[in-house]
């Protein structure tokens, strides 16, 4: 089985798909054969936007997959914007299709990055939320979170939830251009905290080791 890193976040619109993306070439370069899986992507009107961007990339650095489709990357596509739970009305997920899914992806690649949909307490289905569809497929879990103000809120509160779900896991922050508080805001209370931390654009070697230990 290929190592299984599972790519969430404390919410949407944080940078799941960039650091995804980002993952996958660094692993490439490095020499695994490499492939992405977004079990489920709402929002989706004629292709899935994420989707897309995952199967140009994975055909781009994985010989292998070089004609895998978006399918087989989004098995389920949603058209409303929202949750799983409520994009689909409702409906359980379809476990065994994913698991299906993610075996056919896996036999082609030493690493799959698995992009999760919003945040670790969105619903899935009646039963299942994203931390859960985690621990369901096995997979080593990488939170992304914000550099924005509030980011120490968001992160340990999402910290705390991948603590007691007993799910293994590394935290990254994804900081843009825009975010120029954060080392006079934020930034010491991390230090203070942790030490040393992993910001995405100046430890993504090392997060990347971290992932696969």
């Amino acid at each position: 089985m290929a190592h299984r890193i599972f790519i969430t976040a404390t919410n949407t619109d944080v940078g799941k798909t960039y650091t995804t993306l980002t993952l996958l070439r660094h692993y490439a370069a490095l020499g695994y054969r490499v492939a992405a899986f977004k079990p489920i992507e709402t929002g989706v009107v004629g292709a899935p936007l994420d989707g897309t961007a995952l199967q140009q990339c994975v055909r781009e650095l994985n010989p292998e997959l070089a004609d895998v489709s978006v399918d087989a990357i989004v098995p389920l596509q949603f058209t409303l914007p929202a949750a799983p739970f409520v994009a689909s009305g409702g409906t359980p997920i379809d476990l065994a299709r994913l698991d299906t899914a993610l075996a056919a992806l896996e036999a082609h690649c030493d690493i799959i990055l698995i992009e999760g949909a919003g945040g670790l307490m969105v619903p899935v289905d009646p039963e299942m939320a994203i931390i859960d569809l985690i621990r369901h497929f096995g997979a080593k879990a990488l939170l992304v979170s914000h550099c924005r103000l509030g980011c120490i809120n968001d992160t340990l509160l999402n910290l705390m939830a991948l603590e007691q779900s007993g799910v293994s896991y590394e935290w990254v922050l994804n900081c843009r251009d825009t975010d120029d508080a954060f080392r006079e805001v934020s930034a010491p209370y991390f230090e203070a905290r942790y030490g040393e931390f992993y910001l995405l654009k100046r430890n993504l070697s090392e997060l990347a080791a971290a992932l696969l230990a």
